[in-house]
């Protein structure tokens, strides 16, 4: 492998029933940043059936070009046409970087596919940046210079770990939705648009789709609200998230959880905010009888104002809000939406 022949970062554009996931919007955006870093350009990958039209939108949040593989084959995500297709793209065209969504798309999809071009795969990162590798010099060891440093949790969230692939290309990685921004929306802007099919031979690794169910779901997703009220063990009893629910209902809000509800059966894990849940960005995020652990912290780290109302004084949380409250949540929650009632109907 000659690494000098693969340029440009490229991101895998996925989309469902011709709509573009929230995920591909934010690799573009990210793979705008490293491309610029490295003196390249972005390059979307859109697979799909009759998805060419998605081009456009893709432009306009940044991509630079847009390869789109279109085939019959692709109208739903099946494994091997998809695998085949992003492989294909990658040998073809040579990306230095090649970026997918951890979706349980992504998931399926980003290992089978560094497994059949012989690269490596960091998986579920929460930071990428261009930099050096060894990031610390090392005597005797050639520290080497534009790599793509690619950091995740580990160890069950507990540490941090900053993994680089020197050695093979395109380096790849998939990322937790929600983590990255998309890039501002450019009405109009344009992109080159490469129309490329390496043909698909159905074999016996293609499964056959027989029925597709859709599940019909009122859960708001957490992930697109702008104010959050999020409850933990500390709420004390499903009951007592009438509490957070009336606080969400007067601020236009959404109700979220951190893994212990969940675990208890009070929440379904569509509202589950932490590492092994959804990663949040809101406007205002509640941080109600949440203790603060690393893997509830990663999820929503990045929100613009923290607020932590809780009992113990001591509690992880208060270090990353940026308003605390110390006492009973029972006491202190019906007056907040009182007051934040009257407030309101004064206006």
């Amino acid at each position: 492998m000659n690494i000098q022949d693969y340029k440009g970062v490229f991101v895998f554009a996925q989309q469902v029933d011709n709509v573009l996931s929230g995920i591909a919007l934010e690799l573009v955006g990210k793979g705008k940043d490293l491309a610029k870093d490295l003196g390249t350009e972005v390059t979307a990958v859109l697979v799909g059936s009759g998805v060419g039209a998605l081009a456009d939108e893709l432009a306009e949040y940044g991509a630079d070009k847009v390869i789109v593989v279109d085939d019959p084959e692709l109208a739903e995500y099946r494994t091997e046409p998809y695998a085949h297709a992003l492989a294909s793209v990658i040998n073809e065209f040579k990306p230095e970087i090649f970026l997918v969504g951890a979706t349980a798309i992504g998931r399926d999809l980003g290992p089978r596919v560094s497994a059949r071009i012989h690269t490596g795969l960091t998986a579920d990162c929460t930071q990428l940046e261009i930099g050096d590798f060894p990031i610390n010099p090392i005597p005797g060891k050639e520290q080497l210079h534009n790599q793509l440093l690619m950091t995740r949790p580990a160890f069950g969230g507990n540490t941090i770990a900053t993994i680089a692939c020197p050695d093979f290309r395109p380096q790849m990685a998939t990322v937790r939705p929600g983590v990255m921004q998309k890039a501002p929306r450019e009405a109009g802007k344009k992109a080159v648009v490469v129309e490329y099919n390496p043909g698909f031979t159905p074999n016996n690794k293609y499964v056959e789709i027989l029925k597709v169910v859709k599940a019909v779901s009122d859960v708001a997703d957490i992930m697109d609200a702008k104010i959050l009220v999020s409850g933990g063990r500390g709420v004390g009893s499903p009951e007592n998230f009438k509490l957070l629910e009336d606080l969400a209902e007067v601020l236009g809000g959404t109700v979220s959880c951190s893994r212990a509800v969940v675990d208890a059966g009070w929440k379904p894990k569509d509202l589950q905010v932490g590492q092994t849940g959804k990663t949040v960005r809101p406007n205002v995020y509640f941080a109600i009888g949440i203790s603060g652990a690393i893997q509830h912290v990663a999820g929503m780290e990045e929100s613009d104002i923290i607020i932590a109302i809780n009992k113990d004084e001591t509690a992880p949380i208060f270090e990353v809000a940026d308003y605390g409250i110390v006492g009973d949540l029972n006491k202190i929650l019906p007056a907040l939406t009182e007051t934040l009632k009257a407030e309101i109907a004064n206006k």
